[in-house]
């Protein structure tokens, strides 16, 4: 970044859909502009696998409630030579996170404002503390609606399809690509329509479409759309 202001926290909002690049891109631009990333999809897949080890339905809204109040399923994180390593009730389940099923239940637990106000206030915590790049679906909207920086990364569902597809391929994990793209075109849908914090782009947000880009390509849209900011 040519213009990181001094002695001041940097805030940086990402959002979007499943499979837009988020988690792999704000790493690398959270590493180009030397602060670190929290990966807000990460917190919400921690409480989506915890109700799948404790048999909780996620449309059990009473039964999230209780959890959420008896602090049964409690999230932290932590950064370790600047990556971020998410715990559960103290256990690092970092490697879990990626799991289809706790992507799906990390989805379904979402739409509980209950779960939502959990994380968010965790979040906001931790961006007082320190200069973040946060990304998740509700960053720009929500958690840090004064960010200086809102940008909103997507892609055509296809080639966020595809781009899911070759990782799990590359993971050695069999897959259907149509298949991947049912879920993912659900993924959406539930995401766009909850009821609470609905997945969209934050007025001020600019909205970058990585569609037929290659990842070094997005990543320098992104760093100019952050030296743009700290220049005006």
């Amino acid at each position: 970044m040519n213009a990181k202001p001094a002695n001041h926290l940097v805030s940086i909002a990402v959002d979007g859909p499943v499979g837009a690049g988020k988690s792999s891109l704000c790493d690398a631009l959270a590493g180009a502009l030397g602060i670190l990333h929290l990966d807000t999809g990460a917190m919400y897949r921690a409480i989506g696998l915890y109700t799948l080890n404790a048999g909780i339905r996620q449309d059990d809204e009473d039964a999230l409630k209780r959890m959420i109040e008896l602090e049964d399923a409690r999230v932290t994180v932590d950064f370790i030579d600047g990556q971020q390593v998410t715990l559960l009730n103290g256990v690092d389940i970092t490697s879990r996170l990626r799991e289809e099923a706790v992507g799906i239940a990390a989805s379904a637990v979402s739409k509980h404002a209950v779960v939502r106000k959990y994380l968010v206030r965790l979040q906001q915590q931790i961006a007082k503390e320190r200069s973040l790049l946060i990304d998740g679906r509700d960053i720009g909207t929500v958690v840090l609606p004064d960010a200086k920086i809102k940008i909103f990364l997507t892609a055509s569902a296809e080639e966020r399809a595809m781009r899911r597809y070759r990782q799990l391929l590359d993971d050695g994990k069999g897959a259907d690509y149509h298949k991947v793209l049912m879920d993912l075109k659900a993924r959406d849908e539930q995401d766009e329509n909850r009821a609470v914090d609905p997945l969209r782009p934050a007025d001020d947000a600019v909205i970058l479409d990585t569609t037929g880009l290659r990842f070094d390509e997005s990543l320098q849209k992104m760093l100019d759309i952050v030296n743009k900011a700290y220049e005006s």
